[in-house]
């Protein structure tokens, strides 16, 4: 299974100065395999370690940070010969919080050294205030699987490479096929375990149950790792999320979750939610300046971490796959708008939405991209319509207004329609402003 995080990895490998990579990301988006494959394939041994529950490497990073000293204890704990040829992987760092603040040491004292680490609650350690060394360690987001690299994964290799050409007319040719392959994306998402069950006999149910251990496991996470005064209230923030999607308006409600909540009821359960990347906030702008995060207002949306799990989280069948583009309406075009959003997430946009103040006018996102703001509205199947986006265009003259639907791709004076299956790839044209 290809991962384009990969090609990240390669070039930290040969960056001149390398320092020790943080890679952050929800439970089960494929960390632990993405470091051991990368290790097995460009270094020449891997000490792998895990710090879940390990009370032995607690032990050893809680004396000094003497590096010989460190590396000793590590060979012993991976059974590998440690040499600057060795990958070395922290797993689950954040459990012994002392690792993370020797990166430093390991950073200034030993750089020969290549050194991945991860955590599936890295984002809450750090968040809470866990000593690491800023401005000694890289970072790296992990994503589940995006649409090219399922459609690759599926062996449809030459489709994922056709996407980032891109001759649109070619690809206007194989639509339907590109559009029959995008429900099913919507239906099983990208978390490899997924992915990797379909692509073993095409069973959606048997996908499906994977799926449901997945949240099941989340949900396990929820009264294991956060503190047990806010548990109730992560499962009733997590639980709502499906329901407020498939609003009309998505913007997120704290008074649908019970009748009288408010923001400070929640806030540390959102933070918990967001920072261990079950959950993305898309949060409205104003006014579509530069830079968009200094125009954020209070509303925001929120976004489960991977489409197909919002699916199975909000009971779509497999049978729904046999209607048609009725995948792509379900829940009021909820699925559709998450695809989107995963999609521009991934290709490293941060997506906002904007919302004229009269409340008559929103535009589903709006990023940020070489200098400028692009608006960006989702419309299911092959719906033309763009009533927003034009007063957004009227009102803010953006160089480009996009429109994703299942139409072909088609440039107009004013609008520019992508493909809702290319709308990853588009952004990587250098030319899209022109």
């Amino acid at each position: 299974m290809e991962r384009y995080a990969m090609r990240r990895l390669v070039a930290w490998k040969r960056g001149k100065r390398r320092l020790p990579m943080l890679i952050r990301g929800a439970r089960q988006v494929g960390k632990t395999w993405l470091m051991q494959e990368f290790g097995r394939l460009h270094f020449a041994s891997v000490a792998y370690v895990n710090f879940d529950n390990n009370a032995r490497m607690r032990a050893l990073f809680e004396g000094d940070f003497d590096i010989p000293r460190l590396l000793s204890g590590l060979q012993l704990e991976s059974g590998v010969k440690i040499t600057p040829e060795t990958l070395l992987i922290f797993d689950e760092i954040q459990e012994t919080p002392q690792a993370l603040s020797s990166l430093k040491y390991f950073c200034e004292n030993a750089p020969e050294y290549a050194i991945l680490a991860s955590g599936s609650l890295l984002g809450v350690a750090l968040h809470a205030g866990t000593s690491f060394p800023v401005g000694k360690v890289d970072f790296m987001e992990l994503r589940p699987l995006c649409y090219r690299e399922v459609l690759a994964a599926l062996g449809q290799e030459e489709m994922a490479a056709l996407l980032q050409s891109p001759d649109w007319s070619l690809i206007a040719a194989f639509g339907a096929r590109y559009a029959e392959r995008l429900r099913q994306y919507l239906f099983l998402g990208g978390m490899p375990e997924v992915v990797a069950a379909f692509a073993e006999d095409g069973d959606y149910r048997a996908a499906r149950e994977v799926q449901r251990r997945i949240l099941a496991a989340y949900a396990q996470d929820f009264s294991k790792h956060a503190p047990n005064a806010m548990v109730p209230r992560i499962r009733m923030l997590w639980e709502g999320v499906p329901g407020q999607l498939a609003r009309e308006n998505r913007r997120f409600f704290y008074g649908a979750l019970r009748q009288g909540a408010r923001a400070k009821d929640f806030e540390m359960a959102l933070q918990w939610l967001l920072d261990c990347g079950l959950l993305q906030r898309v949060d409205c702008v104003r006014k579509p300046n530069l830079p968009l995060a200094a125009y954020r207002a209070s509303a925001f949306k929120l976004f489960m971490g991977d489409v197909g799990l919002l699916a199975c989280a909000s009971g779509l069948e497999a049978e729904t796959l046999l209607e048609g583009n009725r995948l792509f309406t379900e829940f009021k075009g909820a699925l559709t708008e998450q695809f989107v959003a995963q999609e521009l997430l991934f290709a490293g946009l941060a997506p906002h939405y904007w919302s004229n103040p009269d409340g008559q006018s929103e535009v589903d996102f709006v990023v940020e991209t070489r200098g400028a703001v692009i608006p960006i509205e989702v419309k299911a199947t092959e719906n033309l319509q763009a009533k927003s986006l034009k007063v957004y265009h009227e009102k803010f003259s953006p160089p480009r207004s996009l429109r994703s639907s299942l139409s072909d791709y088609r440039r107009e004076p004013w609008l520019t329609n992508v493909p809702l299956y290319a709308i990853g790839t588009y952004f990587e044209n250098q030319d899209i402003l022109k």
